[in-house]
């Protein structure tokens, strides 16, 4: 039984908190967060420990893993510390995307996971649903043939303004690991940005990016559209066909090549779909990631892992530094 301390308890840590007390492998032994209210909140709501500090929860808890759900400036400032803190103790970690909104802070805390031996992945939750799943099996079973091309576009409503760069570094690493999850790594990017109406960021953008295995794909991304359905859409295609997949979780369609026959599988879930499919992609990515430390996965084979979501901020920064130069810029 895996002993679990969640730092960070706004939403989305209560949501991690409520997934892991339903993993029979988990126990959730406190919660910490250093705005007292919110801390004292889950505690009680959990009927667990609160804590406000990290490194007192870590000394006294001594859990086994820890999920770092806290935010800060671009979603990512604040994972640095704890996250550091709970590998120093021994812990492993599953943390929020983006791994961090700078890319010192992320190879850091990749660094300090190797040499400590643990477990660190990232809450890339579009890749666990069951669609993605199949999907990948389809890619790796070669029935999409030769690769190609990967299209992918995601659009959610946003009105938050912290930054330039906000909409390219807190939207996209959930769209840069899809397409690194099918297509491989991305080695060059070419990215083009433009602002709403009465937007001060780059809330819009275009990127396109060549990959090492000599796939090419387009992403675009927007925080300046009212969600609809569906709101995200991932299409690969090779030789021997190609897959469209609808919000990674709505409907999966298989077109192979030389064939008016497709197959389509649905999501039949009824009622509230799209709430109760969002926290089914919280409870799949760590379910699995508790499955992966439970049964002694090594490390280096964690899906999702803190280097998966380090290679997706690198191409993020160099999108960045394409939009400043206007150049193709190669991911390093």
């Amino acid at each position: 039984m895996l002993r679990v301390a969640i730092i960070g308890l706004g939403p989305i840590g209560n949501l991690h908190a409520d997934c892991y007390r339903s993993s029979p492998l988990c126990e959730l032994v406190g919660v910490c967060d250093i705005i007292k209210e919110r801390a004292d909140a889950a505690a009680e709501r959990l009927n667990v420990r609160a804590f406000y500090g990290a490194a007192e929860m870590l000394k006294q808890l001594q859990p086994d893993l820890c999920g770092i759900c806290t935010g800060g400036y671009e979603y990512g400032s604040d994972h640095y510390e704890p996250t550091v803190q709970a590998l120093e103790a021994g812990c492993h970690v599953l943390g929020e995307k983006p791994i961090s909104n700078e890319i010192q802070p992320a190879q850091e805390m990749v660094v300090a996971a190797q040499k400590k031996n643990r477990c660190y992945g990232i809450n890339l939750n579009h890749r666990f649903t069951p669609l993605a799943r199949q999907a990948r099996e389809w890619v790796d079973e070669g029935r999409l043939g030769h690769l190609l091309f990967v299209n992918v576009s995601m659009w959610i409503k946003n009105s938050t303004e912290q930054s330039p760069w906000f909409q390219i570094k807190a939207l996209h690493p959930h769209t840069v690991d899809i397409m690194r999850y099918f297509c491989g790594d991305i080695v060059a990017v070419q990215c083009f940005a433009t602002k709403a109406p009465g937007r001060a960021i780059w809330s819009t953008a275009h990127f396109n990016m060549r990959f090492a295995n000599g796939v090419v794909g387009g992403l675009t991304g927007s925080y300046d559209i009212q969600r609809g359905h569906p709101m995200e859409r991932c299409e690969v295609a090779g030789t021997g066909g190609r897959f469209v997949l609808d919000d990674m979780f709505m409907e999966l369609t298989l077109y192979p090549a030389g064939t008016m026959e497709k197959r389509v599988i649905t999501n039949t879930v009824f009622g509230d779909i799209r709430e109760k499919t969002f926290t089914d992609t919280f409870r799949n990515r760590i379910h699995h990631f508790v499955e992966q430390v439970a049964s002694g996965t090594p490390p280096e084979k964690i899906d999702g892992s803190g280097a998966d979501g380090l290679a997706a901020q690198k191409v993020l920064a160099a999108a960045i530094e394409s939009i400043q130069t206007g150049a193709v810029v190669d991911v390093h």
